[in-house]
């Protein structure tokens, strides 16, 4: 068992202290564990949050509601009050504070869990999952040892609205498990499109080399479908209809509209001269992105900096004309 590492400190109390570098050799009292290689390790869940302190901690009690409850659940925060709501006594609960950035985030989130699990769930902290999620996610991978990655259906998004209540989406989902089916199917071929990064599983033995790319910095715009494309070199990546949960979309924590404009081209520009993720999608998704921020900057929504996220679309395409483009030019803006 990978032990909880807390001190006291500060005004409330001081979380395991040490920077961890993307995969780094587990934390245990015993040394280093073989690469869980087989379907008995149990799963790991990990969470990276900012700003959203009730979000996450309803999210991890949520956790322990599961039929099947994760072996282990690792929530890393930038800041102590990222994570001042959680109980730093719960078992089978590692807090971790350090790196700012949803790519950093996830690497430290990697090397704590290291090779324990034969299965690593990542969840955004605003997600709903289903009570069945952990349970069922482990039957699919058992159903097919070349199933690589897989994700479930997204109920509702709050990503493209204002956002979702708690209530709402707990209530959506508490419906969807009412109706669950015990038949259930798994789909290949899933765009890069969807709604994967916000729940996603991959076995460990699939993964176990690969992290997230610390050149997409901060809110790190498509680091999930750079981290899928590569999995999928290993096995399938699908979705599955035995999964659901819905995606609250809240708004605190995300980073300013300049910054996520600057980061729609720049990342993808990024990704397209690193070959991971289809030059395709990504031209598409870009040009969407400049057309919706356009259009939209004339009557913004009122939970989207649609006028910022067009100024940094606009100061990405300049510096990719000049050829000076780059993700970490956010980190300047």
């Amino acid at each position: 068992m990978i032990a909880r590492m807390t001190t006291i400190g500060s005004s409330m109390f001081q979380f395991e202290p040490m920077r961890v570098k993307a995969r780094s050799a587990p934390i245990s009292a015993g040394g280093v564990l073989p690469i869980a290689t087989s379907d008995t390790g149990g799963t790991a869940v990990i969470i990276s949050t900012r700003g959203r302190p009730d979000i996450v901690r309803a999210l991890v009690e949520q956790l322990a509601e599961q039929t099947t409850p994760p072996e282990h659940i690792f929530v890393v925060g930038c800041r102590a009050e990222d994570v001042a709501k959680l109980d730093p006594n719960q078992t089978n609960l590692t807090i971790h504070v350090g790196r700012e950035g949803s790519s950093s985030q996830r690497n430290d989130g990697l090397a704590l869990a290291g090779s324990h699990f034969s299965y690593i769930v990542f969840f955004d902290d605003d997600f709903v999952p289903s009570r069945f999620w952990i349970e069922r996610m482990e039957e699919a991978f058992k159903s097919s040892q070349n199933i690589a990655g897989l994700t479930g259906v997204v109920l509702a998004d709050g990503t493209t609205t204002a956002g979702i209540g708690l209530d709402e989406a707990n209530a959506m989902v508490d419906a969807s498990d009412a109706a669950a089916d015990e038949n259930w199917h798994v789909h290949d071929g899933i765009n890069y499109g969807g709604n994967m990064g916000c729940n996603m599983a991959f076995r460990y033995s699939s993964m176990h080399d690969i992290s997230f790319d610390e050149r997409l910095p901060l809110y790190a715009w498509l680091e999930d479908a750079d981290f899928r494309s590569q999995v999928e070199k290993r096995g399938r990546i699908v979705r599955t209809d035995a999964l659901w949960g819905v995606h609250l979309g809240h708004k605190q924590g995300r980073g300013r509209g300049v910054t996520i404009g600057y980061s729609q081209i720049a990342n993808a520009a990024y990704l397209a001269k690193k070959g991971t993720v289809p030059k395709t999608h990504l031209l598409k998704l870009a040009t969407r992105n400049v057309v919706a921020n356009t259009l939209r900057s004339i009557r913004p929504e009122p939970f989207v900096d649609r006028r910022g996220r067009l100024l940094g679309n606009l100061l990405a395409l300049v510096d990719l004309a000049r050829g000076r483009i780059t993700p970490e030019r956010i980190l300047e803006l």
